[in-house]
């Protein structure tokens, strides 16, 4: 698979919540960044490795979400690929829908993610996961 079908594949392993599958693209020091002010990791400080990304991520994001996206624009970019979207989820706990703007940026070295970033409007991510 090039660049940009591990980014696809990821998606849609991800939509079946089926993070062992996503584990397997990622390097083992991956470095996983949510945007700034997300309700899982405020400060916006990486985590480093499939562990900590399994515990902190995908143990949390997993249960808790009925999560896909739609793809608008996928750039490819040799050893980066930037992919523009909308995240078009629901979040269990309060059963509120999220419809946001997502921009990723995810690195490969040598056919393996090196690193992911999230970009998004942490502020309907965080309106969407408050009670009422």
């Amino acid at each position: 698979m090039n660049n940009v079908e591990i980014v696809k594949y990821i998606y849609e392993k991800f939509k079946h919540g089926d993070a062992p599958s996503i584990l397997t693209t990622f390097a083992p020091d991956v470095e996983f960044r949510l945007a700034e002010g997300h309700p899982y990791q405020p400060a916006g400080e990486p985590w480093l490795g499939k562990d900590a990304i399994t515990q902190h991520f995908f143990a949390k994001a997993g249960p808790e979400w009925d999560w896909s996206i739609a793809l608008a624009n996928v750039h490819d970019l040799g050893d980066t690929v930037v992919v523009e979207g909308r995240y078009k989820s629901v979040y269990k706990p309060t059963g509120k829908a999220l419809d946001a703007q997502t921009c990723h940026v995810w690195k490969f070295k040598n056919g393996t993610v090196k690193s992911f970033h999230q970009y998004a409007d942490t502020a309907q991510i965080q309106e969407v996961m408050t009670h009422s």
